[in-house]
């Protein structure tokens, strides 16, 4: 991709999106940095040996438990079948289809919420705001994502974008006509068309997203 490169390198940590330890409780060992998300990460100590990283909850601390499956109770931490969780509460990582593993709400400080049940779904409430229907038989994991902090931070210099990989993004009024199409000028022009990439392609607004068979389980869109 453009604009990207160099950064420093970074340790791969595999999460558990899946929770698919039923029944089986855990100890939560510690709460870690991750480089590779937003969110803070808790090492699970389960009592069969095995050892797995899942993302860290608000409120989840050192030597709490927690326990995956239907019978779980409905405690931060906990991942249950959102046909078990009582209307209002606050969910992340939740699964879009049974066994894939949690694809929503992910992110430091996301959260999702159950607003209402009907047949074999579940009305969702996702972070943008989008309402969507989910299968009862999906987990999620209770609680919200921790590490609220994170939109408050202020990188300060542009070194810190470097650490982060991320190189310097040049406007397309800023260049020659020959590198892109809202390029050149005399003194400072303010493009003269719609915004577009340096092919010529539409792009600010543009909408791109194609018909999807998931689009009749959308109750309510963002926008």
């Amino acid at each position: 991709m453009r604009a990207r490169a160099g950064g420093h390198k970074r340790f791969y940590r595999l999460i558990d999106f899946k929770r698919d330890k039923l029944n089986i409780p855990a100890k939560v060992a510690s709460i870690e940095y991750d480089p590779n998300r937003s969110s803070n990460i808790a090492l699970l100590h389960y009592t069969d040996g095995d050892k797995r990283y899942i993302l860290a909850p608000l409120g989840l601390k050192i030597n709490d438990r927690v326990v995956a499956g239907n019978e779980a109770d409905i405690k931060v931490g906990n991942a249950v079948p959102i046909g078990r969780v009582p209307l209002g509460t606050m969910i992340h990582n939740v699964e879009l289809k049974k066994g894939k593993g949690g694809q929503i709400a992910r992110g430091a400080g996301a959260v999702a919420q159950v607003v209402a049940k009907e047949g074999d779904h579940a009305h969702v409430r996702l972070p943008s705001g989008e309402i969507r229907l989910v299968r009862l038989d999906c987990y999620a994991t209770v609680g919200q994502v921790g590490n609220l902090d994170h939109e408050n931070i202020s990188l300060g210099k542009a070194g810190s974008s470097r650490w982060l990989g991320r190189r310097p993004t040049v406007r397309g009024v800023a260049k020659n006509p020959v590198d892109h199409p809202m390029g050149g000028g005399e003194g400072k022009s303010s493009g003269g068309r719609h915004p577009c990439t340096p092919w010529g392609k539409p792009t600010k607004g543009l909408k791109t997203r194609k018909k999807k068979p998931s689009d009749k389980l959308i109750v309510r869109r963002r926008r």
